[in-house]
């Protein structure tokens, strides 16, 4: 894709997964100019996302993509802006590094800790959903489609984690993952039960890609529950950082659940 390439060195931005998520969230924090972009990108993600495969066909860009293309216009527009903190009635203003900028996190509320530890659990059951593809399926399009979570949610669950450790919080639920899969009652919304993962382990083929689809539709959709649930609870989601967080998953795996059932119609 030179087009984007091309757009990587104007901006001098070496585009990578996760380093995009990471430092837009900091240009929040640091730049009004990034706020404001944000502001104005914070839409065009969404869009982003959906329109993009009808216009390029299949699925030709990543999903980080959204990530990528925040980070650059904040970069491209605010790199070179100061940042300036006002000086008391008859002081001086004076101009502030990066690192100066910077606020502590907030304490996390006990629903914002447990979405995060929550949906690194919900992340790691794609991760290994679609670490089952190369061998189960030759079915390119749905390779490079689980590829892409793959490497999304891989790169979401060490943000998670270093989330919940800035804020002093454990990376794990009460209950750890091997325990949580033994005790179908206790899995997150959406998540595959013990026997969904058997059989999906199990089926080849045609068979695999349908058992992946509607698996992952399904995962999908207990992620969307999990943010809403989220952003119904009072006093939660006050982070901006998780805010922003919670709602690209909302944004992206909506987004994608079109996807994988118009993968699923053209099966039929």
């Amino acid at each position: 894709m030179k087009w984007v390439r091309t757009l990587q060195k104007l901006c001098g931005v070496v585009a990578r997964d996760g380093l995009a998520h990471r430092s837009f969230a900091l240009a929040r924090r640091t730049s009004r100019v990034g706020e404001k972009v944000f502001e104005t990108v914070r839409g065009f993600r969404a869009f982003s996302l959906y329109l993009t495969p009808k216009i390029l066909g299949d699925y030709s860009v990543p999903m980080v993509f959204r990530f990528w293309f925040a980070s650059s216009v904040w970069l491209c527009l605010g790199a070179g802006a100061q940042i300036v903190q006002p000086g008391a009635p008859g002081t001086d203003s004076k101009t502030l590094s990066p690192d100066g900028a910077r606020t502590t996190p907030k304490a996390a509320a006990d629903a914002d800790a447990k979405f995060m530890q929550g949906m690194i659990m919900h992340h790691a059951q794609a991760v290994e959903m679609t670490a089952l593809m190369p061998t189960h399926t030759h079915n390119q399009a749905l390779l490079a489609f689980g590829k892409r979570i793959s490497i999304s949610q891989t790169d979401e669950i060490e943000f998670m984690k270093q989330w919940l450790t800035d804020r002093g919080k454990s990376t794990t639920m009460e209950h750890d993952h091997a325990h949580m899969q033994g005790m179908a009652g206790m899995l997150m919304p959406g998540m595959l039960t013990p026997q969904q993962m058997d059989a999906l382990r199990k089926a080849t083929g045609a068979n695999f890609d349908r058992l992946f689809l509607t698996g992952m539709i399904q995962h999908h959709g207990g992620a969307l529950t999990m943010v809403q649930d989220l952003f119904d609870t009072p006093g939660a989601a006050q982070d901006s950082v998780l805010y922003d967080f919670a709602t690209d998953i909302d944004n992206t795996q909506a987004a994608e659940i079109k996807i994988m059932q118009g993968m699923l119609k053209g099966k039929k």
